[in-house]
Order: structure tokens, then C-alpha cells, then sequence
């Protein structure tokens, strides 16, 4: 893409993808030029054993060469001031799907996506959530049938241990946003087992 595309890119609290969520969004930056982060309210402020939200904060100013959005008051203006062409939510957890699903904005990442999608403006969501083939298999079919949401290809990551989880392939974000810039939903959507090294 020859122009800058202005992206952002929303964190929720699926804290154990974000070891392969960052080097993503680092592609994103050199890719497509410019990243907006978003983080939600408790992805900004929780310690978890994947690491200090302190420090993801600072990884993230890092790369993306400002501080993410953490409040619904500063991702409102994202809809008036159509400051995104494309916003993704990577890793996208259950619970935020399921709000996004019932239309509540009640966090930074679900006013995020209200405010971008009043611009008739693509949403990127890559999911990662151990209740997918569950009770979020319903918002997940809800969602992938609604206009300007296209799904990050994913599959079940653990089918012996976890047969409900599923965790979209997050090597595959930058070519999803490609996609969704130009109206169509990146194939496959479903991916069989991931090859295990060996």
C-alpha cells in the first residue's frame, strides 16, 4: 500500500497471547505506517503472571511511538474526528465479543468499535477465548455476519485440553487488515490444527 493507513489496535485481557500479539503489531507499524493503541480499561491496569501492565504499556508507546487510549472519553472522538481507517482487536476475549454482540459500550475497546463503525469502517477481530465452541460461539456467528466485521482466521488450540477454545492465528492480522480494507473477509476463516515443531 503505497499511502499510510492509519490503524488502530485494541488489547483486551487475553494477557496470554500478548507475547504473540506485540511482534504483530510491530509488523502492523512498519506495514501500514501509522498504529493507534487501545488498551481496555483492565488489560491497562492488571499485573498477570504474562507480565506488568506498566510494562506493556511502555512496549506499546514504544513501538507504536505514543501512549495508548485507555478511556472511553478518549476513544469517543475516534468516531467524529475519523481519526481510523481500520481498527482491530487483537486479542479480542470472549466477554469482549459478547458486548460487542449485545451493542454494550461500556470499556475503551467496545466504544472504540462503536465510534469507528458509525464511519461505515472496517473492524478487525482476532479471538482468543477458552469459550468459543461454548457460550460465545453464538456472539462469534452473531458478529461474523454483521456488515464491516471481518474475523481474524482462527482455530482450536487445544482441542484434547481445552476442546472449546479458540485463538485466532495472529501472524495472519496484517493480511486480515488488508482484506478488510478492500471488503472482503480473509479465507479460510476456519484453519485446521497448528503443526507442532518436532
Amino acid at each position: 500500500m503505497s499511502a499510510a493507513v492509519s490503524v488502530g489496535f485494541g488489547l483486551t485481557g487475553s494477557y496470554c497471547t500478548y507475547a504473540k500479539v506485540f511482534p504483530v503489531i510491530e509488523q502492523v507499524r512498519k506495514r501500514f505506517g501509522v498504529v493507534m493503541p487501545i488498551m481496555s480499561e483492565r488489560s491497562a491496569a492488571t499485573d498477570t503472571r504474562f507480565g506488568k501492565a506498566a510494562d506493556f504499556i511502555r512496549e506499546l508507546e514504544r513501538i507504536c511511538g505514543r501512549p495508548p487510549m485507555t478511556t472511553i472519553a478518549e476513544v469517543e472522538k475516534i468516531g467524529p474526528k475519523k481519526l481510523l481507517d481500520v481498527l482491530v482487536i487483537a486479542p479480542c476475549t470472549g466477554n469482549t465479543l459478547g458486548k460487542l454482540a449485545g451493542g454494550i459500550t461500556d470499556t475503551s475497546i467496545t466504544m472504540a468499535v462503536k465510534a469507528h463503525l458509525r464511519n461505515g469502517r472496517p473492524v478487525v477481530l482476532a479471538i482468543s477465548t477458552n469459550d468459543g465452541l461454548a457460550v460465545s460461539l453464538r456472539n462469534l456467528g452473531d458478529l461474523s455476519c454483521r456488515k464491516h466485521i471481518y474475523l481474524v482466521p482462527f482455530r482450536q488450540d487445544d482441542p484434547v485440553q481445552k476442546p472449546t477454545s479458540l485463538v485466532a492465528d495472529m501472524s495472519r492480522i496484517p493480511e486480515t487488515i488488508e482484506a478488510a480494507l478492500e471488503g472482503r473477509q480473509l479465507q479460510p476463516l476456519l484453519l485446521g490444527p497448528e503443526a507442532v515443531p518436532g
